[in-house]
């Protein structure tokens, strides 16, 4: 049976996802941006369920983002051979990661390295690369906004004004 607490995560982990989406979408819509896979993969990478140390996780995850993204964007402009330089980015990764003490979120970081380094066939792999540079950059950044509207003590005394909750009636 599911508490009243896990409820509350549950819920607010899945609303902070569909605002992810609504605001990437809305964003996109507005701007006549079109390529927004890459931005809403990254905004959900930031995203986590726990409350506790959301925020916290939101900026590791988002260093780590920027290593991944770092790698796979320098390693791509060294040699055009993706088996090679995909291999060696996913490497430099994970080291790096761990030398920057990131290990709970070298996977944000591989999904990053990968992102930016793969391109459709025929494309130029360096324009590729910039835009998806950007796309997780705006990603990350999106998915911290949303973190903290979700996380801010403001934001918690203000839906607590609108919706007040209901009185707690003992056990009935």
């Amino acid at each position: 049976m599911l508490d009243k607490q896990r409820i509350r995560r549950i819920l607010t982990y899945a609303a902070k996802c569909v605002t992810g989406v609504l605001l990437v979408l809305g964003l996109s819509w507005l701007t006549g941006y079109e390529d927004v896979i890459w931005v809403l993969i990254s905004v959900m990478l930031v995203l986590s369920p726990d409350g506790s140390d959301a925020v916290t996780l939101a900026v590791t995850r988002i260093k780590a983002n920027v290593v991944g993204a770092i790698s796979g964007f320098l390693l791509i402009l060294v040699h055009p051979n993706m088996l090679l330089m995909m291999c060696a980015a996913v490497f430099i990764t994970v080291v790096i990661c761990n030398l920057l003490k990131l290990e709970a979120a070298t996977r944000t970081a591989l999904a990053a390295t990968i992102i930016v380094m793969t391109h459709e066939a025929g494309t130029h792999a360096w324009d590729t690369a910039v835009a998806r540079v950007l796309s997780v950059l705006a990603g990350c950044l999106l998915g911290l906004v949303i973190t903290f509207l979700f996380h801010n003590k403001y934001t918690r005394q203000t839906a607590e004004i609108m919706l007040p909750r209901p009185p707690d009636r003992g056990g009935e």
